[in-house]
């Protein structure tokens, strides 16, 4: 009956205390290596024009966003975002984002099938995420096989915000892998620069593990209250 306030809510705590975790050692990791300036003295935006160009693309912008850590490549317009905390700063840990931004404009050159796929995937997650739980509220209102039909219909929906989320994991893994070589194999950072960037990427690969895991904990939770329900 109390479907809000059962002990399976514990998959929800657990998701968001891992999200907390995995958040707040990015932001401290980051934080740490944003202090030691490359030897090169490049800015994170003066790294991305040089990938970018090294790999034979013309065709992606750099920008300028506001805010912390908020850096992205947007395929559709092809520009590359890096945030004011990386744009302009010369440190390993900006130079390190910058790279694996990079890596993600070179991945869309390359046709990078998981990239791709996650691209197709945006709009169905989008309107998964936003159907899946007014659906299953609703379901809730009828003790009919509409009712089971559409709590199972926003279980389905959900899964594909989960689908999105799982499909994003070799994306950043494989981008922050690429930025890793480019910067030791160019000589852009020296090995101990790049060791303390390699810190910087896993950190940031954690925050979308993290993200991963909550989803599935989330699915599984709607699993265990409705996936049995009977009319």
């Amino acid at each position: 009956m109390y479907y809000w306030w059962d002990q399976t809510y514990i998959l929800v705590i657990i998701g968001a205390i891992i999200c907390l975790i995995a958040s707040a050692r990015v932001r401290t990791t980051y934080a740490k290596y944003s202090k030691d300036r490359s030897m090169s003295g490049m800015t994170g935006a003066e790294a991305a024009e040089r990938i970018l160009r090294n790999a034979g693309i013309h065709d992606v912008s750099i920008g300028h966003v506001s805010g912390n850590l908020t850096d992205h490549y947007n395929p559709k317009t092809k520009i590359l975002n890096l945030s004011d905390s990386v744009y302009g700063s010369t440190s390993v840990a900006a130079i390190g984002v910058a790279a694996h931004e990079c890596g993600h404009a070179i991945q869309h050159q390359e046709g990078y099938f998981p990239l791709s796929f996650r691209g197709a995937l945006v709009p169905v997650a989008n309107f998964g995420s936003t159907m899946a739980w007014p659906l299953i509220i609703i379901g809730l209102f009828f003790n009919s096989h509409t009712g089971t039909f559409l709590i199972q219909l926003g279980i389905m929906f959900f899964s594909l915000a989960v689908l999105f989320q799982l499909v994003t994991l070799p994306v950043e893994f494989n981008a922050s892998n690429r930025a890793v070589h480019i910067l030791g194999s160019t000589g852009m950072l020296q090995d101990d620069e790049l060791k303390k960037t390699r810190r910087v990427l896993r950190a940031a690969a954690l925050t979308y593990v993290a993200s991963a895991a909550a989803a599935i904990l989330q699915l599984l939770r709607l699993v265990l209250l409705f996936g049995g329900r009977d009319d």
